[in-house]
């Protein structure tokens, strides 16, 4: 076993067992090989790599005003990569074991307000584009699910009774996410519509919900496209994304008084620590409470509910 050569001949045996053993989505896969590939060509053929070498990498990405995240998922592939070569007797040990990760400031996510929102879901028309993007923005508002969670939904995924939607998550994880009563006003509007589109183009097949105006399964390009033109029409100065409706789904229902191990539940993440920036966002609510709260906070003294604070469970029960 050897470890003086880049070893970047066993990538696409790697990327196999992500794809087939650990399931993760292609396009986690997909940017685990640029970024893999991109290493092994900086390094070049037939060149030892070690400790030193990742570390030259990292001050070439840092030159390169490569930002802090994207370093550390290009760190993250390496890594894995290299227990995977470990474990399948390859080499003896990993290069960048001594490597760090870069160390980021977190940046609070952009949300929206109640107001941006009703002014985003007031969409005019009854046709199948009005129907169908009023749709979308509901179902991402309403469920906190990733674009590309929306765009993986097909018919079969609704349960109508129920008013719920089996979203597709990260690893192939699937998570049940629920309809408001708006959405599910949405979604009567829209699927006549879409079935009559599919039927005249011939697409009957097609099973994704959402469908682009040649009947084909929507994008999540196209997901965007259709953000950015209803941003645009409802004059919205928040930087807006379709993220930017799970971002404002977890902070709204935190607010609300939702409990956040519900709420990590509610977006399918694997850690808590994920779901936790979004008790940061409620910095006016942190304000008020300190203001009533401390003895010189210009306030009283009574502490009111709220869902960054503990809520007694004789009241709880009534939220």
């Amino acid at each position: 076993m050897s470890t003086t050569t880049a070893h970047g001949s066993h990538v696409d045996r790697y990327l196999a067992y992500l794809q087939s053993v650990r399931n993760l989505s292609p396009a986690t896969v997909r940017a685990y090989g640029l970024d893999l590939r991109a290493f092994f060509a900086w390094v070049g053929d037939d060149v030892a790599v070690d400790t030193a070498t990742v570390r030259r990498y990292v001050s070439h990405l840092t030159r390169s005003h490569t930002a802090a995240s994207s370093m550390n998922r290009k760190l993250s592939a390496l890594k894995g990569y290299y227990r995977f070569l470990i474990r399948q007797k390859l080499v003896e040990s990993s290069p960048v074991d001594g490597v760090r990760s870069i160390r980021r400031s977190r940046t609070l996510p952009d949300i929206l307000f109640d107001q941006d929102i009703k002014d985003l879901l007031e969409i005019p028309g009854d046709d199948f584009e009005s129907a169908r993007d009023r749709l979308i923005l509901e179902t991402l508002y309403s469920t906190g699910c990733r674009v590309s969670e929306l765009t993986a939904i097909t018919v079969e995924d609704i349960n109508f009774k129920k008013g719920s939607i089996i979203a597709h998550g990260k690893g192939r994880k699937d998570r049940m996410v629920f309809l408001g009563a708006p959405a599910r006003a949405a979604l009567r509007d829209y699927l006549p519509l879409r079935d009559s589109l599919a039927r005249r183009l011939g697409k009957g097949e097609v099973r994704a919900l959402f469908l682009n105006q040649a009947g084909g399964a929507l994008t999540v390009r196209g997901v965007a496209l259709i953000i950015e033109k209803r941003v645009r029409a409802a004059r919205i100065a928040t930087r807006t994304s379709p993220h930017t409706f799970r971002h404002t789904f977890a902070t709204h229902v935190l607010d609300r008084g939702a409990d956040i191990r519900v709420v990590q539940e509610l977006l399918g993440h694997a850690g808590l620590s994920t779901t936790q920036v979004y008790t940061h966002l409620g910095l006016g609510k942190l304000r008020k409470i300190y203001a009533q709260a401390h003895p010189h906070g210009g306030g009283g003294s009574e502490i009111p509910n709220s869902p960054i604070l503990p809520v007694p469970s004789s009241e709880r029960n009534n939220q």
